[in-house]
């Protein structure tokens, strides 16, 4: 996908899918262990997730590659797998279903922290410029950096991500501040971090996980008058609690879609969801939007 073809794409409010961990574990992964090994070992499992999102009406999939970066995948000792793996994903969620969406390679953080020396820039920079490789080699129309939290690090991976020629969206991971402002745990604003990703060539800007979509809809605010790029903004299904030692999020379908239209009214352009949400509040978000551009 070129530029033009994602701003042409872009013009109007589109539905992104919603979690995949939270879906994955569902389907019988167990804590601990890889998530992206599945698209080698169960891939029938994958590329269903990616059906049910399709089917509930998203326009931008995600990939099961969250952690694949070789940095984060030696971690399990599956470096060498890194191309493997990626183009898995991409290919699962390209063929996943027969709805009109594009597929989004997914990256997160590489689990390591530059500022404490563990990994150079040029390290993050170069292991992202690989992945982003071969999620495009698997089909992946665009790329998505999410739940950064350190502008040094998110920087070095969009240099790497759009180095494929690929549109690549950035999502940070921001909370609100006592004194109303919103910074990530490493202390960036959306003021800090904006203009450095649009600088670097960023296609889409935004939040991710954190608080919940009641708690975004001003951040969204920010980012949408800040910012000279579409917004995307893909939040938790509320506050995490505990139920039974495990962790759980409250937010039910109907209630996460009745904060969809503030958010359009705000200029947002891809809305979806993070940790605890499913295809009902994908179902949501599409007849939110649906409504919106009546």
């Amino acid at each position: 996908m070129t530029s033009d073809q994602w701003k042409s794409f872009i013009t109007n409010p589109v539905a992104a899918d919603g979690a995949w961990g939270t879906e994955l574990l569902k389907a019988g992964l167990e804590q601990g262990d890889c998530p992206e090994l599945m698209n080698l070992e169960s891939p029938e499992i994958v590329q269903k997730v990616a059906a049910s999102y399709a089917e509930a009406g998203s326009r931008i999939i995600l990939t099961n590659s969250f952690g694949g970066t070789a940095l984060k995948l030696a971690q399990y000792g599956l470096e060498e797998k890194t191309e493997e793996i990626n183009i898995a994903a991409a290919k699962l969620t390209s063929a996943a279903g027969e709805g009109d969406y594009l597929t989004a390679g997914d990256m997160g953080p590489c689990g390591k922290m530059v500022f404490m020396g563990e990994v150079s820039e040029e390290e993050v920079e170069n292991a992202y410029a690989r992945q982003a490789a071969a999620l495009k080699r698997g089909g992946a129309d665009l790329l998505l950096l999410e739940t950064f939290t350190d502008l040094t690090e998110v920087s070095a991976a969009l240099k790497g991500a759009v180095s494929t020629g690929l549109p690549v969206a950035v999502t940070l991971t921001y909370d609100k501040m006592a004194d109303g402002s919103y910074r990530t745990v490493m202390g960036h604003s959306p003021e800090d971090v904006v203009p450095v990703l649009t600088e670097l060539g960023a296609s889409a800007v935004g939040a991710n996980c954190g608080a919940g979509i009641d708690q975004y809809v001003e951040l969204a605010s920010l980012l949408c008058r800040i910012s000279s790029l579409p917004v995307w903004i893909k939040a938790n299904a509320g506050l995490p609690v505990l139920v039974d030692n495990k962790v759980c999020y409250p937010m039910e379908a109907d209630e996460y879609a009745g904060h969809v239209q503030a958010l359009l009214k705000e200029g947002v352009k891809i809305v979806g969801g993070c940790c605890g949400t499913n295809p009902a509040h994908i179902r949501g978000i599409v007849r939110e939007i649906e409504a919106f551009l009546k």
